[in-house]
């Protein structure tokens, strides 16, 4: 006889002993706790090995610590690139640049509003008229022989272009869900 498929409901299909082993889980380090221990800190100073608390006794541990004593500038850039490497796949890329909006926009669109100091939520018909003022006053017509000035202008040309683009990407369906 086959058995029967569960489809996720263990109390509908027979108990399979091999399907329902123990996961591991490592308990903090600290003496007595019997929390699960999943955050590291360093053993010592400029050491890889790491001990792993619960996070009340991570926090205790790591009060006073300077994780970086004792290095050169350049011991401590590494160190820092080396930790963010490591770290950049535990957040998910949309949380990355937080802050206001609806969370629609891309990191590029929020530092083109930004040279145009508006607002996240900022209409497109609000762009048209910051960009038209900004390249007003950031002509290199303007400023003649002023090199900075050029590149400020093609600046504000790279970030009106990702705004349109964006603008002319994004897909409303009203409601009765057909394109407009």
């Amino acid at each position: 006889m086959a058995p029967r498929k569960s489809w996720g409901f263990p109390r509908w299909g027979d108990y399979d002993a091999k399907g329902f082993e123990a996961a591991t889980v490592r308990l903090c380090d600290r003496h007595g706790c019997e929390e699960k221990g999943d955050f590291p800190a360093p053993k010592s100073p400029n050491s890889k090995d790491r001990w792993y608390f619960c996070q009340k006794h991570a926090a205790e541990y790591n009060k006073n610590w300077n994780y970086f004593e004792g290095l050169t500038k350049e011991q401590k850039a590494q160190r820092e690139a080396e930790e963010a490497a490591a770290a950049s796949h535990s957040q998910s890329a949309q949380w990355g640049w937080a802050g206001s909006g609806d969370g629609s926009r891309s990191r590029a669109e929020m530092d083109a509003l930004e040279l145009f100091e508006l607002d996240p939520d900022a209409e497109f018909t609000a762009v048209k008229l910051a960009y038209r003022k900004w390249a007003k006053d950031n002509h290199p017509d303007r400023h003649p022989g002023d090199r900075e000035a050029e590149k400020r202008f093609q600046a504000g040309q790279a970030a009106y272009e990702i705004l349109k683009r964006a603008e002319d990407m994004k897909v409303w369906k009203g409601p009765d869900g057909e394109q407009d």
